[in-house]
């Protein structure tokens, strides 16, 4: 939904959707509860591996920040181990994001080009190498690395707050962590929507259509489209954005306590 809503129309014509919720109810009558799910074998495939190394990336900054292991980082320095993980995670990301990218926005353009996400991968190995399916890695790193900042900062700058006194960290209570965990999500994609809306943009838009890059798109959307539309999808985007990290968090840290509870000297 959040992707439909973000495509400029061809001049004279009206939008496709009005805004979220109007693509929302048109693809669940057009295309049922699948057209909802369009393009996600990709991400599902790359999710597993992609948080591993997302959190992998965090605990490396941490780590390498720290001179001893009970070191207490500050704030700036948890951005930074954040930061980390953000460049760790865009090598599994981008070619996901470009396939899911490209699949998604076929029920604007009302051409069938993939038939799925193996296909796309194919064709666009098969057109431009791997160049092709590596496409918008820069705008990808772009938002995945600020972002992936705010993220893991915001997470544990909450989770201090959330901590009653006299109580540690790791006994926090699964709503708090839910809370604290959501709310990071929607710090995290306010970071990153306007990247996002760019690297869209740039990775389902016509081979040499941007030859300077993001700079070419962040031209033409300004110009034709105004400020505003560097945040297309933000209403999409917040409604997902606190239940979906709400729950990446929760099972990151019962996944913490049951691995130290199986191999605490791992």
């Amino acid at each position: 939904v959040r992707l439909q809503t973000q495509p400029k129309p061809q001049p004279g014509q009206a939008p496709l959707y009005s805004g979220t919720f109007d693509c929302f109810r048109k693809t669940l009558v057009g295309e049922g509860v699948r057209g909802l799910y369009r393009g996600m074998a990709a991400p599902i495939v790359g999710v597993t591996p992609m948080f591993a190394v997302c959190f992998f990336g965090f605990g490396l900054g941490k780590r390498l920040q720290q001179r001893k292991p009970d070191d207490v980082l500050t704030y700036p320095q948890l951005f930074a181990a954040g930061m980390l993980s953000g460049v760790f995670t865009t090598v599994i990301m981008a070619p996901g994001e470009r396939i899911k990218c490209l699949l998604q926005i076929q029920a604007a353009t009302g051409e069938t080009k993939y038939s799925g996400s193996l296909d796309c991968a194919k064709q666009l190995y098969r057109e431009a190498g791997i160049r092709g399916v590596y496409k918008g890695t820069v705008l990808t790193l772009m938002r995945d690395v600020p972002a992936s900042g705010m993220y893991f900062m915001t997470y544990e700058w909450l989770k201090n707050i959330l901590t009653p006194e006299g109580k540690s960290v790791s006994d926090l209570s699964v709503p708090r962590i839910l809370f604290a965990g959501g709310l990071a999500g929607i710090f995290n994609w306010a970071v990153a929507i306007p990247p996002d809306v760019l690297k869209s943009r740039f990775q389902t838009a016509p081979a040499g259509k941007y030859p300077n890059g993001f700079r070419d798109v962040l031209r033409e959307l300004i110009r034709e489209e105004g400020v505003a539309s560097l945040y297309k999808g933000f209403t999409a985007v917040m409604i997902r954005a606190f239940p979906a990290n709400a729950a990446c968090f929760l099972g990151f840290e019962v996944a913490m306590k049951f691995l130290n509870w199986v191999a605490p000297g791992l």
